[in-house]
């Protein structure tokens, strides 16, 4: 039995984090929750948002599954999410992104893994306002240390998955230094790889050929802002934020979250769609090597999902939250 940490988060959090509970239950999943919360709902309990609580269990534990998190707006607070990877060191945010039937887009075949750099970049929190000049600078700071292990991430996964091109993304033609130091480590540990293909991309010309012919892509890695963006694109080609996975990896630590918001408006009504969460679940049971209950849980959801009447209310469906937990259930 695996001791996971669940963090139910805020809004829409704790209802899809029930769903996915009772999931795991009828699939006989052999973990078990240390339930532990961040975010606005905590600061407002117990005026902290991140507790040292959750640091002890994450340290324990060293895997964890998370809702989405409301950081409180204008009151000068550092991003939860940010937070947390920079604590952890979680360089590794890996979105998958795959066409699934059922989810009407306007693609199909797309099956991609984004590999976007966590920690360091423009979100690096490298910033001065000159308050006489009301100027404001940003630093992006770019490590070879950063790059080489995003990098390696990406073709580390792209070897054991048997997948065929790994790209790279940057704007090395006008950041001469951070996009050149970028490129040429993948340069450097693409010749590691000969079974692998390796391309790149510059950022503008990536985001025109995503939403052109978005099937050509197999993985992506990089640098933190391009990632964030990008992610989000690739989650809009097969059927948006509420239907893909998320994950935070680093060396000692991974935490599997819901990548998209805490959905205040519809916040304790009951039709909140739990498949992003759930999938981020199946990803962690696959870091765990718990394959078989992995695959079990995906098949019962993909037969869900290809039901539009089984499906929550933005996939189509009439379906509760709990109502559609129970239509996957039902497939198990």
């Amino acid at each position: 039995m695996r001791q996971v940490t669940l963090i139910p988060g805020d809004g829409i959090g704790p209802e899809i984090t029930e769903a996915v509970k009772a999931i795991f239950a009828a699939a006989n999943v052999p973990v078990t929750w240390d339930e532990e919360n961040a975010g606005q709902t905590t600061f407002e309990a117990m005026g902290e948002l991140i507790p040292a609580s959750l640091i002890a269990s994450l340290k324990k534990n060293t895997v964890a599954l998370k809702g989405p998190i409301t950081t409180p707006v204008g009151k000068g607070f550092k991003s939860v999410n940010v937070q947390l990877r920079q604590m952890f060191d979680l360089y590794s945010n890996v979105r998958p992104a795959k066409t699934t039937k059922g989810v009407n887009t306007r693609f199909e075949n797309v099956n991609s893994v984004l590999f976007r750099e966590n920690t360091e970049g423009l979100y690096a929190g490298l910033e001065m306002f000159d308050e006489r000049l009301q100027i404001s600078d940003s630093v992006a700071r770019v490590t070879r240390v950063g790059c080489e292990k995003i990098i390696r991430a990406a073709f580390v996964y792209a070897d054991k998955h048997g997948c065929k091109k790994v790209t790279a993304v940057h704007k090395a033609n006008i950041l001469k230094s951070a996009g050149a130091l970028f490129l040429g480590v993948f340069n450097e540990i693409a010749k590691e790889y000969p079974n692998i293909q390796a391309d790149d991309k510059i950022i503008d010309n990536m985001c025109m050929q995503l939403v052109a012919k978005p099937e050509q892509f197999d993985v992506i890695v990089t640098t933190n802002l391009f990632g964030d963006i990008l992610s989000d694109l690739c989650a809009g080609l097969v059927g948006g934020l509420g239907v893909v996975a998320g994950a935070n990896i680093g060396d000692e630590m991974a935490i599997f979250e819901a990548v998209h918001g805490s959905a205040p408006d519809i916040a304790g009504k009951g039709i909140a769609n739990p498949t992003a969460l759930l999938r981020s679940a199946i990803m962690m049971l696959h870091h765990l090597d718990m394959k078989d209950e992995a695959n079990r849980i995906e098949a019962a959801l993909e037969a869900t999902l290809a039901n539009k009447e089984e499906c929550t209310g933005d996939l189509g469906g009439k379906a509760g939250t709990m109502e559609f937990a129970q239509n996957i259930i039902a497939k198990l």
